[in-house]
């Protein structure tokens, strides 16, 4: 979970029995974190009594409900992660549900476990600026310890910038008052950020001959025979070269040049 975000776990009691029964519900928590006083985990619980039971503030583990024969209990639990949790900070909350008619057989336990995690979230900027918006983000964030592991700046995505964080609630005052920063970009969830597998393609580059096929006519860009015409016969994707035949040439002989020395004119498909 990251910093601010929350879960949510359904419960249900069920009574068994042919007399009413008293419940006992008791949790056991267990906090691990690196810091000498982390922030406290918010734990808060819907359907024992009329009120909710803030675990965290009243500072109490343990209620009681009875339980009519055959009647069942929908028990809400809420986990919130700390604004100013760390990475690794960790909870483990031990749910113990007991008849007190019969506590030695008619009992249940329930463990969750949560743990802090960094988020991705994308931030806004102006076309063009993407690097220096950034660089500005990073050195602000480096300089406060605001919990940014990382900052990118896809080549292949034009207007954004990717921040790995902590705490993302607090990115807005990193990147209010950088030049060309544009604003947080708000999701559904904003604690949760982006999933990683939704970025992929911007953390994993492109071969440079990726597009390119035997048979596409090109034009090459750079090199000794840079506003030659070619058409492609051979690809190395290993070397990331692919090997050509210039149309203009006196003798038809292959040359082989780097593939992001050349510019597609048509697919071969398109003929």
């Amino acid at each position: 979970m990251t910093a601010g975000q929350s879960k949510e776990y359904e419960l249900l009691v069920t009574n068994t029995g042919t007399d009413d029964d008293v419940i006992q519900l008791k949790l056991d928590l267990n906090y691990s974190s690196d810091l000498p006083d982390p922030p406290e985990w918010i734990i808060k619980i819907w359907g024992v009594e009329e009120k909710v039971w803030d675990v965290t503030y009243s500072k109490i583990t343990e209620k009681e409900f009875t339980l009519i024969p055959e009647g069942v209990r929908e028990i809400t639990m809420t986990i919130t992660c700390p604004k100013g949790a760390r990475y690794g900070d960790r909870l483990n909350v031990v749910v113990n549900a007991v008849s007190k008619g019969d506590p030695a057989n008619a009992r249940d336990v329930k463990t969750l476990s949560f743990a802090g995690r960094q988020a991705v979230v994308a931030v806004k900027s102006s076309i063009g600026h993407e690097r220096t918006v950034a660089d500005a983000i990073y050195a602000r964030a480096k300089a406060k310890d605001l919990g940014v592991f990382a900052v990118l700046a896809p080549a292949n995505l034009r207007g954004y910038v990717f921040v790995e964080s902590m705490n993302p609630d607090r990115l807005e005052e990193i990147v209010r008052g950088i030049r060309r920063a544009r604003g947080v970009v708000k999701g559904r969830d904003e604690a949760a950020g982006i999933n990683f597998s939704d970025i992929d393609v911007y953390l994993s580059p492109k071969p440079i001959v990726s597009g390119i096929m035997e048979g596409d006519i090109v034009e090459l860009i750079a090199g000794p025979f840079k506003g030659e015409k070619a058409r492609v016969m051979k690809i190395d994707e290993t070397k990331e070269e692919i090997t050509v035949e210039l149309f203009e040439a006196m003798v038809r002989i292959p040359v082989t040049v780097r593939g992001d020395h050349v510019r597609v004119l048509q697919k071969e498909e398109d003929k």
